[in-house]
């Protein structure tokens, strides 16, 4: 049994004396492959949305549930807007932010800055503008409501920025009739006759919507110049409120409302991890890519708003849909898995060419100590053969007693003791060549 571990010990002994170059090479290899490997993502993100009575927050909220399922943190933070969403983003205090289009300004040229620090993940669904009045004559065009007293969001919001650049086009002053106020208050205001009329940016399904549309006295404007402003402002998209969708028996609304919708935008910092990024728009799918009142079945998420860059990763995502780990392991081994192969494939790139010759170094290192011994009895044979001397007898016999020790004492595995045998059987064969030149002499 000793002797079969001392057996195996030196054929470990030889193999890594063989193959520690290769060993050394492959860990190069490896130390190398690792600067090119993405962190492992972070557990916890956060997003910065707007009230919690919005549309935002409860999108965030559904975010939140479906990264769950994944470890994923997502915390969801309140804002007054698109503006302080947009700042958080800029300063570091939030790494995901809903931010209404529109809100960043497209240069000459109509190209997304590159170096604001922020990607888009693309559009994640529309956001109608509702313009509600108080009245019983029907109004269509924005310069219906000058003079009256408007609720136009609060300072900081994508709603006030939307609703100041509709109302200057329009020639209408920003003045005191311009009231800081949004959401349900607004609503309420507006429902106590407080207010003439309110900016409402929200989907069709918000609480702030559904209230005002079933609210006695309470009008929705249809904007008859709708493709104008479509033209003018290019963030904008025409809408149709159909005609009974909301209520198919009661047919309400009773005619169809013509609205215009900037788009509810996924907006990251360009150092969110890929991983993360392809997970949130996996959940935004699940969340946004079912029909609506204006939507079709996979409309959305989509790059309709080119206010920003669009990050590469949401880029690969709406040309091959997730990543092709993503899609069949869970995500912490998909991402293990993709890192793991990021290191390997360039160390088995240099591993298998390196132990393609492994073997025949490792076969020359063995031999070569029976062919050392192989050299020296070679020479003791030409001397025989060919300069014998009598008077070196003793000599040559020391020198063949000294090759039979060494090669008696040679360490070699198992699978070459062959080589062993058949050195010794030579020796004994040039001792034979000797006897034979003495008995001749």
């Amino acid at each position: 049994m000793m002797a079969k571990i001392r057996a195996g010990l030196l054929s470990l002994r030889d193999l890594f004396a063989t193959a520690w170059w290769i060993f050394l090479i492959a860990g190069l290899g490896f130390v190398v492959a690792y600067q090119f490997v993405e962190p492992a993502p972070p557990k916890r993100m956060v997003i910065t949305t707007g009230g919690e009575s919005g549309a935002y927050y409860q999108f965030a909220q559904r975010y939140a549930a479906i990264l769950a399922r994944d470890g994923i943190e997502l915390e969801v933070r309140t804002s007054a807007g698109s503006l302080e969403n947009i700042e958080r983003l800029k300063n570091d205090e939030a790494d995901i932010g809903f931010v209404q289009g529109g809100v960043i300004a497209l240069p000459e040229g109509d190209e997304a800055p590159e170096d604001s620090g922020l990607r888009s993940l693309g559009s994640m669904f529309y956001e109608p503008a509702w313009v509600f009045y108080r009245g019983e004559r029907r109004l269509s065009r924005l310069t219906d409501l000058q003079g009256k007293r408007i609720a136009i969001g609060q300072e900081g919001s994508g709603v006030r920025q939307l609703a100041e650049q509709l109302l200057d086009a329009n020639e209408i002053p920003l003045g005191r009739n311009l009231v800081p106020m949004s959401g349900l208050n607004a609503a309420e205001e507006l429902q106590q006759g407080r207010i003439d009329a309110a900016f409402i940016i929200a989907a069709e399904n918000a609480p702030v919507v559904q209230v005002l549309l079933r609210s006695p006295g309470i009008r929705v404007m249809s904007f008859a110049q709708s493709a104008a402003y479509q033209r003018r402002f290019p963030f904008l998209t025409r809408l149709t409120f159909p005609q009974g969708v909301a209520d198919l028996v009661r047919n309400f609304p009773p005619a169809d409302i013509r609205l215009l919708a900037p788009t509810a935008n996924l907006i990251v910092r360009d150092d969110l991890h890929p991983a993360l990024q392809a997970l949130l728009l996996q959940a935004a799918s699940e969340v946004h890519g079912k029909s609506g009142f204006f939507q079709d079945a996979g409309e959305f998420p989509a790059y309709k708003d080119p206010m920003l860059p669009l990050s590469s990763e949401a880029a690969r995502y709406y040309k091959s849909g997730p990543p092709f780990l993503q899609r069949y392991l869970p995500f912490w081994m998909a991402v293990l898995a993709d890192r793991l192969i990021v290191m390997l494939v360039p160390i088995f790139a240099l591993l298998i060419p390196l132990l393609k010759v492994a073997p025949a170094v490792y076969n020359w290192r063995v031999r070569s100590k029976v062919f050392r011994c192989y050299g020296e009895l070679k020479f003791l044979e030409d001397d025989l053969r060919h300069h014998f001397d009598p008077a070196r007898l003793a000599d040559y016999r020391d020198r063949l007693d000294a090759l039979d020790e060494e090669a008696s004492q040679l360490h070699v595995p198992l699978t070459f003791t062959d080589l062993v045998y058949t050195l010794r059987e030579h020796v004994n064969l040039v001792r034979h060549i000797l006897d034979k030149r003495e008995s001749q002499a």
